[in-house]
């Protein structure tokens, strides 16, 4: 099936140092940049973390000190990947809980400010989950009636990528109307209801340290953590003013503190 495209989406997938979002960073990315017309541009690069790789991270992915340390770092990639996702809608498997995230905090640190709310972001596996319930090896046997392991190698970005492409393609497939008999098992191929359908959560970060909340019959932004948990955003940036330095001097991300900062500097905007 031909994805319903209106803008180019890119499929990407992520290698990294370890799993948290501050701290670790990325080693490998690879992505497939699909066009309306149908055209598929592919990328792959190997990047300098600028740290240590743990062994277990080598062990994993196969990929270890010697072979990053003549790599570019992400900073040096940050103009070309900026070009390659903007623009775009963006798709990937785990990736709104974790390869978003960790974009976002990559390029943050590279001084991009990338803005990630003006895409729609697509996760093959959360629409996996609704509708089966497994993980990337077992969705491609479901999906693409084949084992992963005998078509890709296990923890490879650029593998990882190719075969959440051919997922999404196979739930397209099955889950297209008049596909199956049960109603609850229906996907349109439109972007805007497969973002919708990927969605698990309301949080305006990533990390969920701001999340929406109807307030007074208001989508609203409110803290989801610490001693203002449940208060509107706006309201504590007024009475309490500290606590946006507070935030943007601490351990949080760099997505929640841009994100924080947008919402300052729109209420400054509207209060003037």
């Amino acid at each position: 099936m031909k994805l319903n495209l209106t803008k180019p989406l890119v499929i990407f997938d992520l290698e990294t140092t370890g799993l948290d979002l501050v701290k670790d960073r990325v080693i490998q990315i690879s992505y497939i940049k699909v066009y309306p017309d149908g055209r598929e541009e592919r990328g792959n690069e190997i990047i300098n973390p600028e740290c240590p790789i743990d062994p277990f991270i080598t062990q994993l992915t196969g990929i270890g000190a010697d072979d990053v340390k003549d790599k570019p770092t992400f900073k040096q990639l940050g103009s070309k990947l900026n070009e390659v996702f903007s623009g775009s809608d963006i798709a990937g498997f785990n990736s709104n809980h974790f390869d978003v995230p960790l974009l976002a905090e990559e390029f943050l640190r590279a001084g991009i400010d990338f803005d990630f709310s003006k895409c729609r972001l697509i996760d093959a596996q959360t629409i996996f989950h609704k509708m089966e319930r497994r993980n990337l090896a077992a969705a491609y046997k479901f999906y693409c009636g084949r084992k992963m392991e005998d078509d890709f190698e296990a923890h490879r970005a650029d593998q990882d990528t190719e075969a959440t492409y051919r997922v999404l393609m196979g739930e397209l497939d099955k889950y297209a109307p008049g596909a199956n008999e049960d109603p609850e098992k229906v996907l349109e191929n439109d972007m805007d209801k497969l973002a919708e359908f990927s969605k698990q959560n309301d949080n305006v970060d990533f990390a969920g340290r701001i999340v929406w909340q109807d307030v007074n019959g208001q989508r609203t932004e409110v803290f989801n953590f610490g001693k203002h948990k449940g208060k509107p955003v706006a309201d504590v940036l007024r009475f309490d003013p500290g606590y946006y330095s507070w935030i943007l001097a601490g351990d949080f991300t760099y997505n929640t503190k841009q994100v924080l900062t947008r919402i300052r500097l729109r209420e400054a905007t509207m209060n003037k």
